[in-house]
């Protein structure tokens, strides 16, 4: 009896991600929470692309030594918080001169009324008066550069990057119109992440690292006792409950960093303190934040310590980038017209 033929099975084709990270030096419980520990997980299941993007970072004034520095601790801190460079390509944007060749191309694509209608350009505009530069408006095409280059499916972003997704899309469909498919058309990829995390001097506003208050903000590579300290330091309420609800922001902000890194739902949280005191809560909080980021601070100090091994990555995950880019940027100056 004849065995029948097998049809050898399809494997699906992982989809591509692409994030990028500003090099800021240590990033902010709130970047580590809400976006970079989620990278490490993505790489299991898509193609992931990561950079810092430094070309990004100049839309504001750096001093040089500064950020050459920078640039290489956000390097390594992004391998230190779990993205394999065996496994993702991870690389420095200035690295592959694609990503300012294609912003070109997209800025002559982009129209002046959708990046006049960019928050971010509003933002920093507002925060640098004296220096509201071209680079500044026209970001959001180097963005979009940054993403199409890699004919990326997903972005993980939050709700304040969602728009420069939103007009990546417009321009690659304005593009595709004009001269056939070119580019993959992006979506956003909003991943299940904690709730954004606020200062831990006024709970009503977003953690942020220019926050002139430093016990307001954990930083990834703070030490263990400062942690502790700022944590301690917490403004919280006068009604003394560990309890999640409304009008407790600062008690909602702990419990939501707790939960984080422990697991536990918010009523396992309310349990395990009820009858105890904010002291003894904001100690448990600030212990368990500093022991879950001892992992990374431990493998960052490690990465730094080894510039040899740290350069290797970023020359190897930059010539992967360049591969890809560069077919996609061959594929784009012909549609063009561009002799070759």
């Amino acid at each position: 009896m004849e065995q029948p033929i097998m049809e050898p099975q399809k494997t699906e084709k992982k989809k591509i991600i692409f994030s990028g990270i500003q090099p800021t030096g240590s990033w902010t419980l709130g970047n580590y929470l809400g976006a970079v520990r989620n990278w490490g997980a993505l790489q299991e299941e898509y193609r992931c692309i990561y950079c810092i993007v430094d070309m990004h970072a100049i839309t504001v004034r750096q001093d040089p030594k500064e950020f050459k520095q920078k640039i290489l601790e956000g390097y390594a801190l992004l391998l230190a918080c779990g993205v394999n460079p065996e496994k993702s390509i991870a690389f420095i944007q200035s690295h592959v001169p694609t990503h300012a060749e294609l912003n070109w191309v997209l800025c002559c694509h982009t129209q002046f009324g959708e990046l006049s209608r960019m928050t971010q350009f509003k933002d920093k505009s507002a925060k640098h008066p004296d220096n509201i530069n071209a680079g500044l408006f026209t970001y959001p095409s180097l963005m979009a550069a940054d993403i199409l280059l890699y004919q990326a499916e997903l972005i993980p972003v939050g709700d304040d990057q969602k728009q420069h997704v939103e007009l990546t899309r417009d321009v690659a469909t304005r593009f595709n119109g004009l001269y056939g498919n070119t580019f993959a058309i992006p979506e956003a990829y909003i991943p299940k992440a904690v709730s954004r995390i606020k200062s831990l001097a006024d709970p009503t506003k977003k953690m942020s690292k220019s926050d002139e208050n430093k016990n307001a903000v954990i930083l990834v590579l703070d030490e263990p006792g400062t942690i502790v300290k700022k944590f301690k330091r917490a403004v919280t309420d006068s009604e003394m409950e560990v309890a999640y609800r409304e009008g407790k922001d600062g008690i909602n902000n702990l419990m939501t960093i707790y939960q984080a890194f422990t697991g536990k739902t918010m009523e396992e949280i309310e349990r395990d303190f009820s009858g105890k005191g904010y002291g003894d809560f904001k100690a448990a909080v600030g212990e368990t934040v500093a022991d879950g980021l001892k992992p990374v601070r431990e493998k960052y100090q490690q990465l730094m310590s080894d510039k040899a091994y740290l350069e290797s990555c970023y020359r190897t995950g930059a010539e992967k980038a360049t591969a890809i880019s560069r077919r996609t940027m061959e594929k784009v100056y012909k549609k063009l017209g561009f002799v070759r």
